[in-house]
């Protein structure tokens, strides 16, 4: 090699050798010619690879895995008949990350290290995840974060929910239990339990243990103020 332009082409030579290899497998890659391997990949059978899509440290993908356009998936590993969308980033790290069987994962979603979906998880876009355990049929289908959390099975996770996990020097964990429900705009302030069947009424901040089975709301009474007026510009 002598020039960045030598260095491209062998490059896209060593995908194509890649691509080569994993399509006498059995992979279905979408075009061989816009696909990297930047680690080591490793397919099960009826496996789907979209295009622009790059794999780093160690994969491995399970029977019947589809992967959309345009992922980054860095050290995890995917089981079998999950789904991962379009645009989504995993990054498994030192921790690395498990995708459960038949979960569905995206778009646009980031998993990162330490994460670990269950069997039938639905994870949707603009979530993000890091260092939590979700229980198998569990759901956070749009803008929410989960830090530092252990999550029941078949919980729901409401938009727009987080765990605040951090207080400025150390990380915390949040427990939600099993068939617990997280309303709309919560915020979890961990230490925090939320036990079995709980209910999270929307727009709630969680700063106590919620009890199991119960409905608990924390939010500032609606008030109507008459005869106020917006500010008007001076001019």
């Amino acid at each position: 090699m002598n020039s960045s332009q030598q260095l491209a082409a062998l490059e896209r030579a060593v995908q194509r050798r890649e691509a080569e290899r994993l399509m006498e497998a059995g992979v279905r890659l979408a075009d061989p010619a816009r696909f990297d391997v930047r680690g080591t990949l490793e397919c099960g059978r009826d496996v789907e690879i979209d295009v622009g899509c790059v794999f780093e440290g160690r994969v491995v993908l399970g029977d019947d895995v589809t992967i959309g356009p345009h992922c980054v998936i860095r050290d995890a590993v995917v089981e079998t008949g999950a789904r991962i969308a379009a645009c989504t980033h995993v990054d498994g790290g030192s921790a690395g990350a498990r995708i459960g069987p038949g979960a569905t994962v995206g778009p646009f979603a980031r998993l990162r290290a330490g994460t670990q979906l269950g069997a039938g998880v639905h994870v949707g876009n603009f979530v993000e995840i890091k260092n939590s355990t979700l229980g198998a049929a569990a759901k956070a289908n749009h803008l929410a974060y989960l830090g530092d959390a252990s999550v029941g099975e078949r919980v729901n996770y409401g938009a727009g929910s987080i765990t605040a996990n951090y207080d400025g020097a150390n990380k915390h964990r949040t427990t939600i239990g099993a068939d617990a429900h997280i309303g709309s705009n919560c915020v979890l302030v961990a230490p925090v339990t939320i036990g079995e069947g709980a209910t999270i009424g929307g727009g709630s901040t969680i700063a106590k243990d919620a009890p199991a089975g119960e409905l608990t709301v924390a939010r500032a009474r609606q008030a109507t103020l008459p005869g106020w007026k917006r500010p008007t510009k001076q001019r």
